[in-house]
């Protein structure tokens, strides 16, 4: 509920501090003291649309404070949440208007934006009047509001689910018929490039190794000669090893003779052939290395070009060719398998939306239901209200063509002001005061479903008197038990209802009486001898006479 109320520097509002409480709180004033004032200082902390002209003449800015109390469940803490807002005790909106038109809004002293503010602030009140902007008008908040009157809101959010479902399920056979259908465009290309790519199989890496194979025969082509000439040199017809080795021979014969002088000349002899067997042996093993066929290097030439000339062919690398040779090749097994793919796919959309035709019919088959029963509930309320000639209609329109996340019902308030004439939706068919009596029975029916925790009643009983008036409080007192009501009004029938009574006068701002003090609007609680007063100068008008507060005492005692 709303607990407290902080104006400063609104119009003719300085400074202002209400404490409120549940039940029905009504505010009574002469005609001009500011109660519309008030209003429109809540109004502009809901979210309403903010003029420089609100702050009070003088000053640079205005400022409205709202305090909830708010139960554990209320739907303002997911918003809060959605909106990642600081969400600990109490509840403050705090919106500031700047004299030039700017305004500044916060929750719990954390900055918003307008649009966040009214979506919380349409969670927590509802302003209904003759002129204000009113709940429950819209037809657009008709279909939630009767699901709320027949406790259909878990059916309605069950059947979003579903439609999102059927969606959801619908975009992907599309997606998949369009990706079939473009696939079947290009049928035969795929074919190709999947049996040129088989047929090429390229392999990661590959151009690598290729290319290092290539570039290193290409060096041996080059030195192979020169190893050869070398080998010729060391082990071939001009090689000095049988000449040395036949050296050796002839002087070991003579080692006999002069050892001493033979032993180191063989020996050194015996090693240089051992360098010459070594220097052999690397030749031999370097040229079996550089050793290749001419046609494996004309094959592997033929390779890298066929590689290359696919890489550009497919606009991919040629270490990428495995992986387009892999695409080429899903994409060919989904075609050969679309057609069974596709049918799977539709066939989960003809479940979905199955399910969800069959829960929308459910869904509208009750809110036809619930639309009676709540024609019959405002109906009954409306005879005590003086609209006993009219008749209220919860006009649902059912199209399956029309089908949407909400269902195929168009949901909307008609109403029928006199016999014989035609029904015509509520805002366009009732007057001022009418339309207000019709909102005030509906909110009777739907207080307790559907309803923020704080009514504002803007002058609802206008034009209205003695029963009228008196039914007028009855309901709402009946309200105030559901929920949080405030009231202004100029009836002492509805005023002799509440529960608490605010009354709103000018007063000069020093206290004092001169033409020439600034006037401001003040709001004080009245006792219930003052209240009584209050009652009978309701009654009486500007002389009140002792038949005014007998009768006001008649009313407090009535309404006790």
């Amino acid at each position: 509920m709303l607990a407290a109320l902080s104006i400063r520097d609104i119009v003719l509002i300085e400074k202002l501090d209400l404490t409120l409480s549940e039940g029905l709180t009504v505010l009574t004033g002469e005609t001009g003291a500011g109660k519309s004032i008030l209003l429109d200082a809540v109004s502009l902390a809901l979210g309403g649309r903010g003029d420089g002209a609100l702050v009070r003449h003088g000053v640079a800015k205005g400022q409205v404070t709202l305090t909830f109390d708010l139960a554990a469940d209320h739907p303002a803490h997911a918003i809060l949440a959605g909106a990642e807002l600081p969400d600990e005790g109490p509840l403050v909106i705090r919106r500031i208007q700047m004299a030039d038109g700017r305004t500044r809004a916060s929750v719990n002293e954390e900055p918003v934006s307008v649009q966040t503010l009214r979506l919380i602030g349409a969670s927590l009140v509802e302003l209904h009047g003759q002129h204000a902007d009113r709940a429950m008008v819209d037809p657009a908040s008709h279909r939630a509001l009767l699901d709320a009157f027949g406790g259909l809101a878990p059916d309605a959010a069950g059947l979003g689910l579903l439609w999102r479902a059927w969606r959801d399920a619908l975009a992907i056979a599309r997606e998949e018929r369009a990706r079939l259908e473009a696939a079947a465009r290009e049928a035969d290309y795929i074919r190709h490039a999947v049996e040129e790519l088989s047929a090429l199989a390229p392999a990661a890496g590959e151009e690598a190794l290729l290319s290092e194979r290539r570039t290193a025969m290409m060096r041996a082509e080059k030195i192979a000669g020169d190893l050869d000439e070398a080998l010729d040199a060391v082990a071939g017809g001009s090689s000095p090893v049988p000449s040395l080795a036949a050296a050796v021979r002839r002087l070991e014969r003579r080692a006999g003779e002069a050892q001493d002088l033979i032993r180191p000349a063989v020996e050194a002899i015996d090693q240089a052939l051992d360098a010459l067997e070594s220097a052999r042996a690397h030749l031999e093993a370097a040229l079996a290395d550089a050793a290749f066929e001419p046609a494996e290097l004309e094959r592997i030439e033929e390779r890298l070009f066929a590689l290359r000339a696919a890489a550009r062919k497919y606009g991919a690398g040629v270490d990428d060719l495995p992986g387009v040779a892999a695409r080429f090749a899903a994409e060919l097994e989904r075609l050969d398998q679309g057609a069974a793919t596709l049918a799977r796919h539709e066939q989960a959309v003809a479940a979905a939306e199955a399910a969800y035709r069959a829960a929308a019919d459910a869904l509208s088959r009750a809110r036809h239901g619930a639309a009676a029963r709540l024609d019959d509930a405002v109906g009954a309320e409306l005879p005590p209200l003086k609209l006993e000639r009219a008749t209220f209609l919860c006009r649902v329109a059912s199209d399956p063509a029309a089908a949407g996340p909400d269902g195929w019902d168009q949901v909307e308030f008609w109403v029928c002001t006199n016999p014989g004439s035609r029904p015509g939706p509520m805002m366009k068919v009732a007057s001022g005061g009418e339309l207000a009596r019709f909102l005030l029975a509906l909110k009777v029916v739907l207080a307790d479903r559907g309803s923020a925790p704080t009514l504002i009643f803007d002058e609802i009983d206008t034009g209205v008197g003695g029963a009228v008036a008196d039914a007028i409080g009855q309901r709402l007192g009946r309200l105030a038990g559901k929920v949080q009501v405030l009231c202004v009004t100029h009836a002492p029938q509805v005023a002799a209802r509440a529960r608490h009574h605010l009354l709103i006068a000018k007063a000069s701002a020093d206290g004092a009486a001169g033409a020439e003090a600034p006037v401001t609007t003040r709001v004080a609680a009245l006792s219930a001898a003052t209240r009584r007063e209050e009652i009978a100068r309701m009654l009486a008008g500007a002389t009140v006479t002792q038949e005014a507060r007998a009768a006001a005492d008649r009313l407090l005692k009535a309404a006790r």
